[in-house]
């Protein structure tokens, strides 16, 4: 036997071997004919068919805002979006900063915030969350 015969008859004993065990493995599956050349996956009959699954309450959690004129309109202008936990989670910024970031809600996303209500949620995000009125 050549050399090259002896390669193609070992290459070919390697891919029987090779096959059995994927072959044991398809067949110890629970598997259906589900029409011509199509062979599909049922569901074992041991399944449980009367599971029943329930979480608990989403818990919700407040911004613990300080109490100042302002703060009605920060509840309502600003709860319509976002909750007004992301105030308290920002870094004390300077008051310009804070209008820019009400102009960013009104003209970026669109936020009906009224100039009356505006001045007032700037003054009390002013009054509060400035380097210089941040209490910890």
């Amino acid at each position: 036997m050549t050399h090259r015969r002896l390669l193609e008859v070992s290459l070919a004993a390697l891919a029987i071997v090779a096959g059995v065990p994927l072959l044991a493995e398809f067949n110890a599956g629970d598997y259906a004919p589900n029409g011509p050349g199509k062979i599909t996956q049922v569901t074992r009959s041991s399944a449980s068919t009367d599971a029943t699954y329930a979480v608990g309450p989403y818990p919700l959690y407040g911004a613990d805002l300080p109490p100042g004129e302002g703060l009605q309109e920060v509840d309502t202008y600003c709860n319509a979006c976002h909750s007004p936990i992301y105030i308290t989670m920002q870094p004390p910024l300077p008051g310009d900063t804070w209008d820019n970031e009400i102009t960013k809600m009104q003209k970026t996303y669109g936020a009906a915030i009224p100039d009356d209500a505006y001045r007032k949620i700037s003054r009390y995000l002013q009054s509060h969350y400035t380097p210089q009125t941040r209490r910890p």
